[in-house]
């Protein structure tokens, strides 16, 4: 009676060894590669060139109409061109694509180019990338626009539009089958041509019409999603949607508290792996935010007015600002304290129009590049230490600038 019993033991150990030796030899089928490309638009000159991180080598120089902003999408996979002053929109194709297999990520990569597909209207602005999406904002035509990834990168153009009620400098973010639109007043202007101000955010389902009351928010402006959440920074305080049931989301007011100095929020981004925000608290403080906290405000001072500043998407707790005379500085999330700063470019004043030429940051592989207009390089900095580790040399004022990349497996 054992005999069955011990051979039944032997060929489970067996098949066992098997199934492990299947895995080595699936594991052995592939090796883990990374890729980083950079996206630069240049200050002056209607171009935004193509830059393998690693090497520094040009991969393509695109022509566009004129001054660009650049947006990655959620994917990666497209770049946003957006080029207010030319009522224009390109799009490239980063050559970069990740493909989830649960326990790891696929990498294909392949060559950069300029999509076909552009989108015209008036005074394109704002683009907010979500999921396989990304929708574009019209501070002059009156609409937003849901564009399609997918189709996009097939060379095609599927758009769903959101009527904005009226012109405005304005923003649309989707959440689930709902779209988040801010709200412009309905007084008329002084001058015929002036925008008017936003006083507030609406709710609209997939067929466009409002759902619930509109929420307050004056001089709405900036926002950023973090987890499950929507942000949006206005006078009163930092405007929250929540996801809601058939409802819609749940807009709620997190009221600036009595003990801030005076200012307001205008600009945040949101944490990819813990649910927080970091906004800017007038020119020369950043706040957190931690919308489920009892004090969900947490003040930074800075020695100077800040120029730019981003999170790290591969370590969540930190943050990097660069201040106009030239530091970087290293904030860590979870202390809310400013660990070390280093200088890393000369000083750039805020002084003159908003969008003179002045750094911008982007994180790369454990790094960052940031663009240096007045001396035509992308200074690479370790994350860290903060110390430059090299430089990119760039035709013209490289400007604007995306990072796109990562490691994945590669059959």
């Amino acid at each position: 009676m054992r005999v069955p019993l011990l051979r039944n033991r032997l060929m489970s150990a067996v098949a066992i060894g098997l199934v492990f030796a299947a895995q080595g030899a699936f594991a052995d089928d592939h090796e883990t590669k990374e890729t980083w490309r950079l996206f630069v638009a240049d200050h002056t000159d209607p171009v935004v060139r193509a830059i393998d991180f690693d090497s520094g080598k040009e991969l393509g120089r695109f022509d566009v109409k004129g001054h660009a902003a650049l947006t990655a999408s959620a994917s990666g996979q497209t770049v946003f061109a957006t080029q207010s002053d030319h009522d224009i929109v390109h799009v490239l194709k980063t050559g970069i694509l990740f493909s989830d297999h649960g326990d790891h990520r696929d990498l294909e990569v392949a060559d950069v180019g300029l999509l076909p597909v552009t989108f015209e209207g008036k005074r394109p602005f704002h683009v907010v990338p979500h999921d396989d999406h990304a929708v574009l904002f019209y501070d002059r035509g009156g609409k937003a626009e849901i564009i399609d990834e997918a189709a996009l990168l097939e060379g095609k153009a599927e758009v769903k539009t959101v009527d904005t009620t009226k012109p405005h400098h304005g923003v649309a973010v989707t959440m689930g089958r709902h779209v988040l639109v801010s709200v412009p007043t309905l007084e008329a202007q002084e001058k015929p041509d002036q925008l008017p101000p936003r006083v507030g955010l609406r709710v609209v389902d997939d067929q466009g019409t409002q759902v619930g009351e509109m929420a307050t928010c004056t001089d709405l402006h900036g926002e950023a999603t973090s987890a499950r959440l929507v942000a949006f920074g206005c006078k009163e305080g930092v405007l929250i949607a929540r996801p809601g049931g058939i409802d819609g989301p749940k807009l709620e007011m997190l009221a600036y508290p009595d003990d801030l100095p005076e200012g307001y929020t205008s600009t945040l981004v949101g944490g990819k792996t813990m649910q927080f925000f970091l906004g800017n608290y007038g020119e020369d403080k950043v706040v957190l935010i931690d919308p489920d906290n009892a004090t969900p405000f947490k003040l930074i001072e800075l020695p100077t007015r800040r120029v730019d500043f981003l999170l790290d998407p591969a370590e969540p707790r930190n943050a990097y600002i660069l201040t106009e005379d030239g530091d970087l500085h290293l904030l860590d999330v979870i202390k809310g304290e400013i660990l070390r700063k280093a200088t890393v470019t000369e000083p750039y004043s805020k002084d003159g129009h908003w969008r003179d030429p002045r750094p911008r940051l982007a994180v790369a592989d454990g790094q960052l590049a940031i663009t240096d207009p007045r001396h035509a390089l992308i200074r690479v900095v370790d994350a860290e230490s903060l110390k430059e580790i090299r430089t990119i040399p760039v035709e013209g004022q490289p400007f604007s600038i995306v990072a796109v990349g990562g490691s994945g497996a590669s059959h």
